[in-house]
C-alpha cells in the first residue's frame, strides 16, 4: 500500500502542474514562473519528488536513510502548507475562505488531500524512529523559502520584486511573521518526532 500512496502523490502533483503550466493548449512559461512563487507549489513539488524516491526505494526493497529524510522534509513542508492555509490564510480570507482556498481540484489537492496522503504514508507506513537532530531537517524548506520571500518583497531590484501576496509584511512586521512561521514549523517537526517514536 505504501508505494501506491507515494506514487499517487507524485502522479496527482504532476497532473496538477501540467494543468497549471498550460493555457489554451499551449505551454505558458510566464505562468510557470508565477506559479512557482508560491510555497504551496514548491512544497507540493518537493513532496512529490520525495514520494517518488520513496516509492521507488520501497519497490526495490531497501530505503536508504537519505530517502527517508527526503520524504520527511517533503511531508513536513506540505504539512506547513496545509496548516498555514487553515490557521492563517483561512481566517484572513473571511467567510469565503472555502471558495478561495479549497475550491477546485488544484487547491483541494495541494492544500489538503496531498498533505494528508503524505502524512498518513510517512507516519503510519514508513515509521522507523527519529532523532531530534533528524527532526530539524523539517525546518529547511521554510527557512530557504522564507529568506527568498523576504528578499523578493523587500530587497530585490525593481522589476524583480514580488507583491507581499502572503501578507507577512503588513505594517513592516515581517520579523514577527517569520518568527511565528518558524515556531509553527518547529512545532510540526516535534509532532513528527513524537509520531515516529510513539
Amino acid at each position: 500500500m505504501d508505494p501506491v500512496l507515494n506514487f499517487l502523490i507524485f502522479v496527482i502533483t504532476l497532473l496538477i502542474l501540467v494543468r497549471f503550466f498550460r493555457k489554451e493548449g499551449n505551454w505558458d512559461p510566464d505562468r510557470v514562473r508565477k506559479t512557482f512563487r508560491f510555497y504551496t507549489c514548491q512544497s507540493n513539488v518537493l513532496c512529490a519528488l520525495s514520494a517518488l524516491a520513496m516509492g521507488i526505494a520501497r519497490l526495490a526493497g531497501n530505503v536508504p536513510q537519505w530517502v527517508w529524510i527526503f520524504k520527511y522534509i517533503g511531508t513536513a513542508s506540505v504539512t506547513v502548507t496545509m496548516l498555514t492555509v487553515f490557521l492563517f490564510l483561512a481566517p484572513s480570507a473571511g467567510k469565503d475562505w472555502y471558495a478561495i482556498l479549497l475550491k477546485g481540484a488544484n487547491n483541494l489537492f495541494m492544500h489538503l488531500i496531498t498533505p494528508l496522503l503524505a502524512i498518513v504514508s510517512f507516519c503510519l507506513l514508513e515509521k522507523r524512529g527519529m532523532t531530534f537532530a533528524e527532526s530539524l531537517w523539517g525546518l529547511l524548506p521554510l527557512i530557504v523559502y522564507g529568506q527568498h520571500y523576504i528578499y523578493r518583497i523587500l530587497r530585490a531590484p525593481e522589476g524583480k520584486k514580488w507583491d507581499d501576496f502572503y501578507g507577512f509584511n503588513k505594517q513592516g512586521k515581517w520579523p514577527l511573521a517569520f518568527g511565528m512561521m518558524l515556531a509553527g514549523t518547529f512545532a510540526v517537526c516535534m509532532l513528527f518526532l513524537l509520531a515516529q517514536n510513539a
